[in-house]
């Protein structure tokens, strides 16, 4: 069997994990969540302003701090959902999984026996040294 073809069925055999559907699911309730959208909705106003305003040659850094402070509130507003908070925790949870293939995937790359080699991880926070997980 050609190997594009099995990545293909490893693919089709994702979209049937739970944490995918997951995933998904928490998604979809974002898109659909009318106030989270609306909060979405106004970071990206207030980034908008902010971005014009550091563009500028004469900056009024008042407004700057202003549309600083206002940025990281609404930002807060939007995380802090419990829409959000689930969508973040079934992304992290498809990451993991995604991390842990991709591992495998570098690992026999280099040479290790995908039969046996160790997947999972820590992470030591430097990447220089890593053998990935995202």
């Amino acid at each position: 069997m050609e190997i594009l073809q099995l990545a293909r069925e490893l693919c089709a055999e994702l979209q049937k994990d739970e944490r995918y559907l997951d995933y998904v699911a928490a998604r979809d309730a974002n898109d659909a969540d009318e106030d989270l959208q609306n909060k979405i909705g106004e970071f990206n106003l207030v980034r908008m302003s902010l971005d014009n305003e550091l563009a500028k040659e004469k900056r009024d850094e008042g407004k700057i701090k202003e549309l600083n402070e206002k940025l990281r509130r609404v930002y807060t507003a939007v995380m802090d959902t419990e829409a959000m908070i689930n969508y973040n925790n079934k992304k992290q949870a498809l990451d993991e999984l995604i991390g842990k293939i991709d591992t495998l995937i570098s690992k026999t790359c280099n040479g290790e026996d995908p039969l046996t080699c160790e997947i999972s991880h820590s992470c030591g926070g430097s990447c220089s040294s890593c053998g990935g997980c995202h």
